[in-house]
């Protein structure tokens, strides 16, 4: 039997879709040829639920984001953290991984900590074009760091940095559009919008789209699927039975909370209407679509606004800043694009340009070769 088999791995990362995806797609990677894995991370955040649906045994740490603020609860938050660097040793000591890869944020700050003391090989990526903290103080031992971005790379202290785009899953690579809108019960021969703004939604790109769903569909002929976020989903479509009674009988719509099939609607669409988190803009771009980018305004060191930035420099995208979204303005964007074949095919040759399918085996590789 070969070597591999007995390789044992951790991955960690979680809080967000953008730390879990990437860490779950190198999972599946480093699994394809026979390797353990085991995931690190919280059980009260969505890497639970989604690391234990693939199966991976979940090995959890009890830790939350650092307080920004001097005051008793950053004490407590720092007892929490010993003591889940601690756990993550623990962990190490037991199943005893030939490496780590760590995908930056807090839940993989303590077993970053514990790779370090316990001199064990790690690799950490950052999905950002200004890398989190964590990254950013916790990188200069590890092994190999990659990035999604270029310009990332004048805030890591470690020689061994690349430049890698985003892990994305595999089936970016080799679902098609025509078969993701068969999946979808679309129709080929009308454009698609999806409009989302995460699991979570986003309250500005949701108050501006509902408002033009109908004229979207009505007056424009386009498919749209919207993903409102659970939280704001009611409030949504109760305002949607107001201004537009028959929503519901309009096969042009798709409205949900949320979209588990995220990589068909995805690859279906011909114009994405989105916040600019990484690991958004790395599936955007390797589905051929043209985007139109707002950013969160309130993003940990304003990541979302220079991750759209970096877009919009490579000519990939229509860039509104979300105090400027209101419906007029959206509505203006999106017509302007369907008016226009060649910008919209314009955005969609950039933004695949920027697409890199092949970050997963690329990083995988870099982590097989510390065993």
């Amino acid at each position: 039997m070969s070597e591999v088999y007995n390789n044992k791995y951790f991955v960690t990362g979680g809080g967000t879709g953008g730390h879990i995806y990437p860490a779950l797609a190198i999972a599946d990677e480093l699994t394809s040829d026979g390797a353990k894995v085991y995931y690190v991370g919280n059980k009260r955040n969505m890497e639970y639920e989604l690391a234990s649906k693939k199966g991976y045994k979940f090995l959890h740490v009890s830790v939350k984001s650092m307080p920004r603020t001097l005051n008793p609860k950053f004490f407590w938050w720092g007892v929490k953290l010993v003591k889940a660097i601690l756990y993550s040793i623990k962990y190490i000591k037991k199943y005893k991984p030939q490496a780590v890869f760590a995908t930056g944020g807090y839940v993989s700050a303590p077993m970053v900590f514990a790779c370090r003391i316990t001199k064990t090989p790690y690799v950490m990526h950052d999905c950002d074009a200004m890398p989190g903290l964590v990254t950013r103080k916790l990188s200069g031992r590890a092994r190999y760091v990659t990035l999604a971005f270029e310009k990332a790379k004048k805030f890591i202290p470690n020689k061994h940095t690349i430049v890698t785009g985003n892990p994305i899953r595999e089936q970016f690579k080799t679902l098609t559009k025509e078969k993701a809108k068969t999946e979808l019960n679309l129709d080929n021969s009308k454009m698609v919008l999806a409009i989302m703004g995460g699991s979570q939604g986003a309250k500005s790109i949701n108050n501006a789209a509902v408002e033009l769903l109908k004229e979207f569909s009505q007056e424009l002929g386009l498919q749209v699927i919207f993903q409102t976020g659970k939280k704001n989903y009611a409030e949504i479509t109760e305002y949607l039975k107001q201004i537009y009674p028959m929503w519901e009988q309009d096969k042009n719509l798709m409205v949900k909370p949320y979209f588990d099939n995220m990589i068909s609607v995805l690859k279906a669409s011909d114009i994405v209407v989105s916040r600019a988190g990484s690991l958004s803009i790395s599936e955007i771009c390797a589905s051929n679509v043209a985007p139109i980018l707002v950013p969160y305004p309130h993003a940990a060191a304003n990541h979302q606004r220079i991750n759209a930035k970096s877009m919009l420099e490579n000519g990939a995208c229509v860039y509104i800043e979300d105090a400027e979204l209101e419906p007029n303005r959206l509505r203006d964007a999106v017509i302007e694009l369907i008016n226009s074949p060649v910008k919209i095919s314009y955005l969609k040759q950039n933004s695949s340009y920027l697409a890199k399918p092949d970050a997963v085996k690329e990083i995988a590789e870099l982590i097989r070769s510390l065993t």
